[in-house]
């Protein structure tokens, strides 16, 4: 996994967010033993105590679960995981939106330009109707 991090916001809280990438995206599989705290850390370059927080938020949040003496693993529940996708997504969309709105743009004008942007890059609407 590449790790990147910004000065915008606390390091365990970029890492919660990449691991929870990783995890949507398939990257860890559903089911799959998760690297040691620090091996992960090592990985990152972070402070193992910091991985160690970002995990248990993981875990409190339920993507990640620990059993004693064999480590953690990625959460097997679809449900949860497809949780997680739509809230990344809609923390994403909810970023752009602002963006936009502070460039004055409109809705309908945000929409035209998503269209646009869509076309020049082939992506088809899926029968959505954008």
């Amino acid at each position: 996994m590449k790790w990147q991090f910004s000065n915008d916001a606390p390091i365990y809280a970029q890492l919660i967010a990449q691991i929870k990438v990783g995890i949507v995206s398939g990257a860890f599989p559903p089911g799959e033993r998760l690297p040691s705290v620090r091996d992960l850390a090592t990985e990152a370059g972070v402070n193992p105590n910091t991985m160690q927080r970002a995990l248990a938020e993981l875990e409190r949040d339920g993507l990640v679960y620990s059993q004693r003496t064999a480590g953690r693993f990625v959460t097997e529940d679809k449900r949860m995981i497809d949780a997680a996708k739509l809230g990344l997504a809609e923390n994403h969309i909810k970023t752009f939106l602002l963006a936009m709105t502070r460039l004055g743009y409109q809705r309908e004008e945000i929409l035209d330009l998503l269209r646009q942007e869509t076309t020049k890059e082939g992506i088809t609407d899926g029968g959505s109707g954008m």
